[in-house]
């Protein structure tokens, strides 16, 4: 496992990213995190399908809210051979509760607060902070990585629209 100082910003100011990188090519990384109802979960639950792997620092903040909701709208149009998953270190609890007012149904939110397991496993856990930098990943049914974009400032969206051109790529 690796450091990367000044990977990312937040606010200009640089910040270390734990874990290893993980680049288009990679075999995805195994994590287990916990779902809204405290059960433990990874990929191999969705395997067969492409997966689009964001990570976000809190739901409850006005960038993570925006994000989630529009992956969320993205991810009923991809199809019943697509599963968005959104990762921060919220607690469950938590995520639960944003989902239900926020009305998010289609993308499935698991908690790396207990473990970290993803952030390591995927080189995002913001070392000064314990919380997710903002990335995207797209995993193909093979469980390959073919799409990372790691946003370097951390208060700025990811570009939707090259997302959404990976996924239907493998399609």
């Amino acid at each position: 496992m690796s450091d990367r100082p000044g990977a990312v910003t937040m606010r200009g100011t640089p910040l270390t990213l734990m874990g290893n990188e993980v680049k288009a090519g990679d075999k995805a990384p195994t994590f287990t995190a916990l779902d809204t109802s405290l059960a433990p979960a990874g990929l191999e639950a969705f395997a067969g399908k492409v997966i689009v792997i964001t990570s976000v620092p809190s739901l409850d903040t006005p960038v993570c809210d925006m994000e989630t909701r529009r992956f969320n709208e993205e991810a009923g149009k991809l199809g019943e051979g697509v599963q968005v998953l959104t990762l921060s270190m919220d607690l469950p609890f938590a995520q639960k509760r944003w989902c239900g007012d926020a009305g998010v149904k289609t993308v499935k939110t698991l908690s790396d607060h207990k473990d970290a397991s993803f952030g390591l496993a995927y080189g995002v856990l913001i070392k000064e902070l314990r919380l997710l930098a903002r990335a995207v990943f797209v995993i193909d049914r093979a469980g390959v990585v073919k799409y990372v974009q790691l946003v370097r400032e951390i208060g700025n969206e990811p570009d939707y629209d090259e997302v959404l051109a990976a996924v239907k790529g493998i399609l």
